[in-house]
């Protein structure tokens, strides 16, 4: 088997024999960090000599609630679970039952995205308490208090992680999409 090797080190660390035993590494693992020779081939892909590292993954998982905005047919899930996570695509202020934007203000569209998020988080079997990361997009920075003051009202004294940016413009000209990643 041959083995990942620190370019900084390849003229002194020994490369392995394809097929090398455990043993074999083993024998060279006194003399040089583990992180250069795996004491284990299953997180290494056999197909065609290419051994890239594999995560070790289960299956995923599609979430869909009609308490949430449809996702678009064939181009993305409200959210997917794997490995005990689930990952919510960007929610919108949009009405789950009209399919459409909702009046108001960035107070109210910060509202329904949060609200949205929730039911997808619900639907997956988990909820906001258990949100890890958020990432807010708004088409205008100068919303940022405002979305604040609704945003902050949502988490506890553990807040998630959170990225916000602004950006050109949104789906359907709105002024705000959150997405989040949570534990299940």
């Amino acid at each position: 088997m041959q083995v990942y090797i620190q370019s900084a080190a390849r003229a002194t660390i020994p490369t392995l024999r394809r097929g090398a035993s455990l043993q074999a590494r083993a024998s060279l693992s006194h003399r040089f960090p583990a992180f250069i020779f795996p004491l284990s081939s299953s997180h290494f892909s056999s197909s065609s000599n290419n051994l890239t590292p594999q995560p070790k993954m289960s299956g995923k998982e599609p979430v869909l609630t009609s308490n949430a905005p449809k996702p678009l047919p064939g181009i993305y899930s409200q959210a997917i679970k794997a490995n005990g996570m689930v990952f919510v695509s960007g929610a919108v202020p949009m009405d789950p039952v009209t399919m459409e934007l909702i009046p108001g203000d960035i107070q109210a569209h910060t509202h329904q995205c949060i609200k949205n998020l929730s039911a997808i988080l619900e639907a997956a079997g988990t909820s906001l308490e258990k949100v890890v990361k958020v990432n807010v997009f708004l088409a205008d920075m100068g919303d940022f208090a405002k979305m604040n003051e609704v945003y902050s009202t949502y988490w506890g004294d553990v807040k998630p992680c959170r990225t916000c940016v602004a950006v050109k413009t949104l789906p359907l000209n709105t002024d705000v999409e959150i997405e989040c990643t949570a534990v299940l």
